[in-house]
């Protein structure tokens, strides 16, 4: 009996929305005016600037490996190839965390909108999470919104994309009606302050940034699913990442310019406020504002149950995850196992309530920039160890790039420590990176032990050689060998 695989049926139009949709999401709904407040208008648009060119050579290094190793699980492929076993089990673990945690992020954030749409339906007062009342109504949306998206990713990932792609068109409509209109009917006046709270202040926003622009690398994780030039793959990562950049800063200027700060601390949703005051305060214009917002949540929970899944699914398959997860559907072809654990952590989100969207976004932001910092490593590696792999999108200048990717993500990954301005809060986001690790050493430790490192290499190795190419030696290396 043939190993079961993943079928390719993803194209140009597929790919583009799964990762633009995972991308944009909720965040430029919900934290925008957080933004503003932390480090003013000019700030925040520098902060994003800032880190799109962070994210922009993170993005490129995936952009080469996704086109040479078009692997299910991305991030492990490569550092496995550059650096082992270990380093890749580190690496995969680590987006992992940051992936669910955009999961759990989007359970908790749709009953945050429903907030807008329907004032006072958190009815039946459950307990107090860090001085924040949770309901049964507020987490029964959550929760709901949960087993839904879990129902979408288990009928397979075509019918995932065409919901996406439908949902992204919807986003679009909604940030540019507010781009357009908060641009023309703002002023520039309404931007002071340009800067707030100096450098720390710049420091705080672009920590947030990863957690935001977090979804290109759905594109490497689904790359067997996809039917493209591999070459394709590697363009339309960094396209996603660039339209994404230009967005979110767009989103902050349109903000900044149609609301005072003053009306900026004192809304609950910003960029809905913002449209409603762009268009002669519209309660209307409001609305579809949110309705967007909540397109752009569930087109990033559904791209990240698909990042996340086979993220767990390629760590199953080599043995150092239990093997169940890594079963495909007999149907649907999908990961379904590892769907259904994601569910399950997932469901549970919304019942930490509201405060748990901000320890979701910086706890997971950590673990995804360890994980840049990693392929950014792996590409730099792989240059020397493998300079004659065939690389579809190849990029000038040797290492550069990689050592460019690398000393950033590293550096971002410095101002989560503590001591800096913009330190993981103690103890709630420590105590979900803590776990997180000594979850993952258990499961690494249980697995290795059952089915053995070896195989585990074994398996890596077949399952690399069965898809990478190498090009010939360059004539003028023929001549010298002669």
């Amino acid at each position: 009996m043939s190993e079961q695989r993943f079928l390719k049926t993803l194209g140009n139009r597929d790919v583009l929305a799964l990762a633009f949709g995972a991308m944009i999401g909720w965040g430029w709904v919900v934290t925008t005016g957080l933004w503003i407040t932390e480090a003013g208008s000019l700030g925040a648009i520098l902060a994003f600037l800032i880190g799109g060119i962070v994210v922009t050579f993170v993005g490129l290094t995936y952009a080469e490996l996704a086109s040479a190793l078009p692997l299910a699980g991305g991030e492990h492929v490569y550092s496995y190839k550059a650096m082992g076993r270990v380093p890749s089990f580190i690496t995969t673990w680590a987006i992992v965390l940051g992936y669910v945690s955009v999961v759990a992020f989007e359970a908790v954030a749709l009953p945050t909108v429903f907030e807008y749409l329907i004032p006072n339906y958190s009815q039946g007062y459950l307990y107090t999470v860090a001085g924040w009342d949770v309901t049964a109504t507020w987490a029964g949306v959550g929760i709901i919104g949960s087993i839904v998206i879990a129902w979408i990713n288990y009928r397979g990932i075509k019918f995932s994309t065409a919901i996406t792609f439908i949902l992204t068109l919807v986003i679009a409509i909604a940030g540019i009606l507010l781009i357009t209109g908060s641009s023309i009917s703002g002023s520039t006046a309404n931007m002071q302050p340009l800067f707030e709270k100096g450098a720390a202040g710049l420091l705080t926003v672009i920590v947030m940034t990863p957690f935001m622009f977090v979804g290109f690398d759905v594109i490497p994780q689904a790359s067997e699913e996809i039917n493209l030039p591999p070459k394709q793959i590697g363009k339309l990562l960094i396209f996603s990442v660039m339209l994404s950049v230009v967005w979110y800063i767009a989103v902050i200027f349109g903000v900044s310019r149609i609301l005072t700060p003053g009306e900026i601390a004192n809304s609950n949703l910003v960029t809905a406020d913002a449209m409603a005051k762009a268009f002669g305060n519209s309660q209307l214009m409001g609305n579809i504002l949110v309705l967007g917002g909540i397109g752009g949540i569930l087109t990033s929970w559904i791209g990240f149950y698909v990042g996340g899944s086979r993220a767990i699914y390629a760590l199953a398959k080599s043995g150092m995850l239990p093997k169940s997860l890594g079963e495909l559907h007999p149907k649907y072809n999908t990961p379904h196992k590892a769907i259904l654990l994601i569910a399950v952590l997932s469901t549970a989100a919304p019942l930490l309530g509201r405060p748990a969207l901000v320890w979701f976004v910086d706890a997971g932001g950590l673990g995804l920039v360890v994980a840049w910092f990693m392929v950014a490593l792996s590409f730099i590696i792989l240059r020397k160890k493998l300079p004659a792999m065939h690389r579809p999108f190849k990029l000038p200048g040797g290492t550069a790039i990689g050592w460019i990717a690398a000393f950033m993500a590293l550096g971002v990954s410095i101002l989560y420590m503590p001591g800096m301005p913009s330190a993981l809060v103690w103890p709630y986001e420590w105590i979900i990176v803590f776990a997180w690790a000594i979850l993952g050493a258990i499961f690494y430790k249980l697995s290795m032990s059952k089915y053995g490192a070896e195989n585990s290499d074994k398996h890596m190795d077949k399952e690399i050689d069965r898809i990478i190419q190498f090009d010939e030696e360059p004539p003028d290396l023929k001549k010298k060998s002669l």
